[in-house]
């Protein structure tokens, strides 16, 4: 009994130790970090994530996932980005995916920033992309919003670092849950960030358990609405090419909206854990709420995407500003 009670106090306190230094970590981001190092950063990084959504659409849905896979692997550090030889968290199977463009896009952000003689070398890779995901979001007709800035780029970036790390598109309601909540993240959080596939878009192989052969009993998953799986079906016939990308929102797939819920209304969600969130009475209502009121999504998304920027963020004098994204200094 005094052992389990001295293991319980050990393990409070190591809970207690680690939201202190969250909270710290948290503390030191602050929307106003670079009004002096460099005053121009959000202009400069606007101008070239513009310039770069008008040349192609992919822009915006390249650079949100981006975010989103950079700070649930190591933490909003930028890592992401990195190159190690084929050995990069950008070169684990659960990454390949990720569109040229997301890094073409913070790469030459980067280049704007760093052409202001104020700003060389002081705004870090990871403020960058956070700041892009703000500006691409905003582009493709979601809401805009004040972004904190303060994060120092990581050093570390490996494959071994993004094993079981980023939700799979079979996940249920409860591994979502479990997922996110590791990070601070409500159920709530994790259906406003879902929310993001509005614009996204994915490959044929990553649903095509649900349109060909789902089970012994139905080879069409039932949830699915039925003329959206045989449209499907003609996108993505069993033998095609596995470079054809699919709109994860076949309504407005170039507009980020609320549009996304009211298709899971209509069992047009384009994976498992896309769908589980309506079929789920436990999240049913929250999507409802969003589906029927887009001000309420934009407030939660808001909200959602201002705490995943929180996570795991290295400040002060942990990690460093990287010279070029892409290594190490």
């Amino acid at each position: 009994m005094e052992n389990q009670r001295n293991n319980l106090l050990v393990s409070s306190f190591l809970v207690y130790v680690l939201l202190l230094l969250t909270t710290a970590a948290n503390a030191q981001l602050r929307q106003d970090f670079y009004h002096n190092i460099c005053p121009n950063v959000e202009s400069l990084v606007r101008s070239a994530v513009t310039n770069k959504f008008h040349q192609t659409f992919v822009t915006a849905p390249a650079t949100l996932r981006l975010f989103f896979h950079d700070c649930f692997v190591r933490g909003c550090d930028g890592s992401v980005i990195l190159q190690n030889g084929g050995k990069a968290e950008k070169d684990h199977p659960d990454n390949l995916s990720l569109a040229g463009d997301g890094f073409d896009t913070v790469i030459k952000a980067k280049a704007a920033v760093d052409s202001d003689p104020q700003c060389r070398n002081k705004v870090s890779c990871a403020d960058i992309l956070a700041l892009a995901t703000r500006d691409v979001i905003a582009l493709a007709g979601g809401p805009s919003y004040s972004v904190e800035l303060g994060r120092r780029d990581g050093r570390i970036s490996t494959i071994a670092s993004v094993q079981h790390k980023l939700p799979s598109p079979n996940f249920s309601l409860d591994q979502l849950n479990t997922m996110f909540s590791s990070h601070g993240l409500t159920q709530s959080d994790m259906i406003a960030l879902s929310g993001a596939h509005t614009i996204g878009f994915s490959h044929c192989s990553r649903f095509s358990n649900r349109i060909y052969n789902f089970s012994p009993r139905n080879r069409i998953d039932p949830t699915l609405n039925l003329s959206y799986a045989l449209q499907l079906r003609q996108m993505c016939p069993i033998n095609v090419d596995p470079r054809i990308a699919i709109n994860m929102d076949p309504t407005t797939p170039q507009t980020f909206d609320n549009v996304y819920f009211q298709n899971l209304e209509q069992g047009k969600g384009l994976f498992t854990s896309d769908e589980t969130l309506f079929t789920d009475g436990r999240s049913k209502a929250t999507v409802n709420l969003f589906a029927s009121n887009n001000s309420a999504f934009n407030q939660a998304f808001i909200t959602a995407i201002t705490k995943l920027g929180r996570v795991g963020v290295k400040t002060g004098n942990q990690g460093e500003i990287h010279r070029d994204c892409t290594a190490i200094n």
